[in-house]
């Protein structure tokens, strides 16, 4: 079976997509039931502790903003001028630069080793942020994670475009992103339990946030050393399989046929620079930098927004929690309709009008319930459309050196957003931030305008490539097509 492929072109709507039929798969020696069973081996082996680790990531990340409302901007003097902002921008400078470089050290010293470390690492020092007491030490313990989260999140979306079809994958990463952003936003809650700690030990209920989750982040890394799986033409090599040879076989044949890059390709950095040279590359990355604004504007932000409509401290971390439960609800219905179709863009677009009606809301309805509907119709678009994002960028490249680079340069770019957000969203401006919306706002719009100039080149090129007009290949494969 894994000596033969059956291609098939990828067109740009429903209507022209030609897959063989069971038959004729069946005719080729692939037994699509026997195919189902192994993906599900690997869905259960590969994302739970992916999203168990990127999950706890996040909440290391931004447990900041639940500290901040419980007594840390004081402590540590937080409100004397622009101090909690550049604590907050900080992290992002390590965390964009060492994207790449991490993705490169994954292929080379593996998943399990390289992910497990990395975590074990940035839980040590977000330990120790709970017994500063100087707030430039704060800033050094957030430049420290942002070096050590670095690779996490482009390493994690690396491995899983590794193992699944293109038309596979976005239904994983949307359940990957669900499980993560279900435990962040719940965070929240926990937070608001370990501010009861208050005064144990000495220390205030802020320290004990940063202290007992970061516990549960080093446990957590432990197990990822175990579990974390190899990428499929490693995996029998460096890993303790639990797949067999023929089922690892399988799996490289389904990807072949689907891309024709299941065995890993040489990298180098005169090929990282020519990867780079690829300006939709870029345009990905630009897209994701616009929709991390409104994601990390309400990650630091959403509490002592909701402070400012005069919630108190616990309700405002409750409320700040209850938006993800609509917001992977359209995460995961948009990924299993997005697959099904095969189109991406349109439920980008749906997303992003999602976020501009509801940081609309949020920033000039004087009715709360309106500018809390408006949080939770925010954080629908803003969840669903990383997935899709995700999944737009990985099946519209090929050759695993590519998708090493890409998934950087996408995550690594997206991180802007957070500076950005960091800065626009100003202490001055609290509780309303209504500059900040604004520029939150603009950064959907721009995204709108990109993905439709994206969308008419890649139906001009599917065209071309249809009437066999081509110059050359799409991404250097006789059979790929676009994926609109």
């Amino acid at each position: 079976m894994s000596g033969e492929k059956v291609s098939y072109n990828v067109a740009d709507s429903p209507e022209e997509v030609t897959p063989p039929q069971t038959s004729s798969m069946a005719e080729s020696g692939v037994d699509i039931a026997y195919e189902r069973k192994i993906i599900r081996k690997v869905d259960f082996r590969l994302l739970p502790i992916l999203a168990a680790l990127y999950s706890i990531s996040i909440v290391d990340r931004i447990n900041i903003g639940s500290a901040a409302v419980a007594g840390m901007t004081v402590d540590l003097g937080l409100n004397i001028g622009s101090r909690y902002s550049i604590v907050l921008m900080v992290f992002f400078i390590p965390y964009i630069i060492f994207e790449l470089p991490s993705n490169l050290v994954l292929r080379r010293v593996g998943p399990a080793v390289w992910l497990s470390s990395i975590a074990f690492s940035w839980g040590v020092v977000t330990i120790g942020q709970g017994f500063i007491e100087d707030w430039r030490i704060l800033v050094l313990c957030r430049v420290l994670s942002g070096f050590f989260e670095a690779g996490f999140l482009p390493g994690c979306i690396y491995l899983i475009c590794s193992w699944y079809m293109r038309y596979e994958v976005q239904q994983r990463l949307a359940g990957f992103y669900f499980f993560t952003n279900l435990i962040t936003a719940f965070s929240q809650v926990l937070a608001y339990g370990l501010m009861q700690m208050n005064g144990i030990q000495g220390l205030a209920g802020w320290r004990w946030i940063f202290i007992i989750v970061s516990l549960i982040t080093v446990v957590i890394a432990f197990l990822a050393y175990i579990f974390v799986i190899d990428f499929p033409d490693k995996l029998l090599q460096r890993s303790k399989p639990f797949l067999t040879v023929s089922e690892v076989e399988i799996i490289k044949s389904r990807i072949n046929r689907d891309r024709d890059d299941s065995q890993a390709d040489p990298i180098t950095w005169r090929i990282v620079v020519r990867h780079l040279s690829d300006w939709k590359l870029w345009i990905y990355a630009l897209m994701f930098m616009n929709l991390g604004v409104p994601g990390y504007a309400l990650a630091y932000f959403l509490p002592t927004i909701l402070k400012g409509m005069g919630y108190s401290i616990g309700m405002s971390l409750l409320m700040s929690a209850l938006p993800a439960i609509p917001g992977v609800v359209v995460c995961l219905g948009f990924g299993w309709w997005a697959d099904k179709s095969r189109l991406r863009a349109p439920f980008i677009a749906l997303g992003t009008l999602f976020i501009i009606a509801g940081l609309s809301m949020t920033a000039y309805s004087s009715h709360h319930r309106v500018r809390y509907f408006g949080v939770c119709l925010c954080t629908a678009g803003q969840l669903s459309n990383v997935p899709t994002l995700f999944a737009y960028q990985s099946n519209n490249i090929r050759m695993d050196s590519k998708r090493s680079v890409s998934s950087a340069l996408l995550i690594g770019t997206g991180s802007i957003g957070g500076i950005f957000a960091s800065n626009v969203f100003r202490a001055k401006d609290a509780p309303g931030y209504r500059n900040g919306f604004w520029a939150a706002i603009g950064c959907q719009f721009l995204n709108l305008l990109l993905l439709a100039c994206m969308t008419v080149y890649f139906k001009r090129k599917n065209r071309q490539h249809k009437e066999g007009t081509l110059d050359k290949p799409l991404e250097n494969h006789p059979e790929f097509t676009y994926t609109i």
